[in-house]
């Protein structure tokens, strides 16, 4: 009888045991079904082009002073023209249709100059005086339009020639850009291509034409002129070095973002979608892409606002918080 009673009990407590270890992984079942569910919802609410799987967990959360303070760019998701290009060295130069020498009518001796160089004129102010050799009579020198002075050749008391100018006026309110094109890129460009002018100032390119292409060559640099006529606002000074990209062809894209956006993670491509003050990691695949924009073809909508520009601020980050976590 004795027998019996503990091998009941010993039966009983194997069946406890394997009661324990069956709840268990039930428990564990239903957490794992239940968490897959809670991430598929999440990334249904990613919005179109997202598919499941595709965000990250990993996120950092930059106030708007830490992101102007880390010189990250924001940027919005949008469609955009793709764009191949040809990179042109450029100078800028005075308009030469709208640029006027003022030279002596008599030769004479310079008694006052009104102007300085940089000085701005208007047509008929008084750029200087000069005592005509002839008459000894005292005659002046008027602009003869608006401009600014860009050249000033006298001084006080000098001798002046009707051969040599004393002034040079240009209106500076357009400007020629000239851009050297080398001989096998001749058959890529033409009258009528858009380029994109970048002053270097920081500022936005300058977006105008191709206006003229030079049928003579440079024996030195062995290129040709391409030139742009260009409205100015004060950007563009003669003498200065410019770079220009002609559109050879372009491509429009429903949506596309900065190629500074795209960043590798667990080698993923992946863009930083800002979400209120949290920066999340969207998985994205992408299309097609120029020197600068590149094509989402899943993984955003046009709307989302990502981090551009110093976007590597953010992985970094992301690497901080994920070493953190393993400790």
């Amino acid at each position: 009888m004795m027998n019996f009673a503990k091998k009941a009990l010993g039966y009983l407590t194997v069946a406890v045991i394997c009661a324990g270890i069956l709840a268990a992984a039930g428990y564990y079942v239903f957490d794992t079904r239940f968490a897959n569910q809670s991430r598929a919802a999440a990334g249904a609410k990613g919005g179109h082009g997202e598919k499941e799987g595709d965000s990250h967990d990993e996120g950092v959360k930059l106030t708007d002073a830490q992101v102007t303070a880390a010189g990250i760019e924001l940027l919005t998701a949008s469609p955009r023209e793709l764009r191949d290009t040809l990179q042109l060295n450029g100078t800028v130069q005075p308009n030469q249709e709208t640029l006027v020498k003022v030279t002596p009518r008599f030769p004479g001796v310079i008694r006052s100059m009104r102007k300085r160089l940089g000085d701005k004129a208007k047509k008929d102010d008084v750029l200087a005086s000069v005592e005509s050799n002839q008459s000894l009579t005292v005659y002046e020198l008027k602009a003869p339009i608006d401009g600014t002075v860009i050249d000033r050749d006298g001084t006080l008391g000098e001798f002046a020639s009707e051969a040599r100018p004393i002034f040079t006026i240009a209106d500076l309110s357009s400007m020629w850009v000239d851009f050297a094109v080398f001989r096998k890129d001749f058959s890529k460009v033409r009258i009528g291509d858009a380029v994109s002018i970048d002053v270097g100032d920081g500022g936005a390119p300058i977006e105008a034409k191709i206006d003229y292409l030079s049928p003579i060559g440079a024996s030195d640099t062995q290129s040709a002129i391409a030139r742009a006529i260009v409205p100015n606002s004060g950007r563009l000074r003669p003498g200065l070095f410019v770079d220009g990209k002609v559109v050879l062809s372009a491509r429009p894209v429903d949506v596309a973002v900065s190629t500074n956006a795209l960043q590798t993670l667990e080698g993923k491509n992946v863009v930083f979608v800002r979400n209120g003050e949290t920066f999340e990691a969207r998985e994205v695949e992408l299309g097609n892409r120029d020197a600068d924009w590149a094509e989402v073809i899943f993984g955003l909508v046009a709307g989302d606002v990502y981090a551009a520009k110093n976007s590597f601020v953010i992985k970094a980050e992301i690497g901080k918080a994920g070493a953190a976590h393993e400790h």
